[in-house]
């Protein structure tokens, strides 16, 4: 199947990675735009993963208040360089996450973060869940697309909600 701008342009805006990885992605496929979307993400874990001792200078403090004004969040999201800490889609990634958690009220980032001797289901881990805005991602792919299209280490540094309930 051949592949055409049209194509690329979609994945390009569904994703932000650049064009060449898309390029790359699609002919792999063989055209198949759900293919390479799928491809694409398991690339973005893979570099999240080659990344993962990077040193993180940098970062930026979103905080999320609901419009009823009773529930708020705030997330610390790090990176390597203040370039990508005051890009606006890494600004929006921290943003949605700490709408996430107001939404979802997680106890823990990870599994590692878990006591010994506890158990807690998916639901209650922050990198694990279901993405408010698309199910069909969760947290962790959110961050790792995001590694992937700025290529550099992203982390969930710390977070906490306040409710007045």
């Amino acid at each position: 199947m051949a592949i055409t701008t049209d194509d690329i342009k979609a994945l390009r805006g569904e994703t932000g990675v650049s064009v060449m990885q898309i390029k790359k992605a699609l002919e792999e496929a063989g055209g198949d735009r759900a293919k390479a979307l799928v491809l694409l993400q398991k690339k973005g874990a893979m570099i999240a993963e080659k990344k993962a001792d990077r040193t993180l200078g940098a970062g930026a403090v979103s905080a999320y208040i609901h419009s009823t004004k009773m529930i708020g969040s705030m997330v610390m999201l790090s990176c390597e360089t203040d370039f990508v800490a005051k890009n606006e889609e890494f600004l929006k990634l921290a943003y949605a996450v700490a709408m996430q958690v107001a939404a979802t009220n997680p106890d823990y980032l990870s599994r590692a973060d878990i006591p010994a001797g506890a158990l807690a289901e998916a639901d209650r881990i922050l990198l694990e869940q279901s993405f408010i805005k698309d199910e069909g991602k969760t947290v962790k792919d959110l961050i790792d697309a995001a590694v992937q299209k700025f290529g550099e280490r992203i982390e969930i540094g710390r977070f906490i909600r306040f409710s007045t309930r």
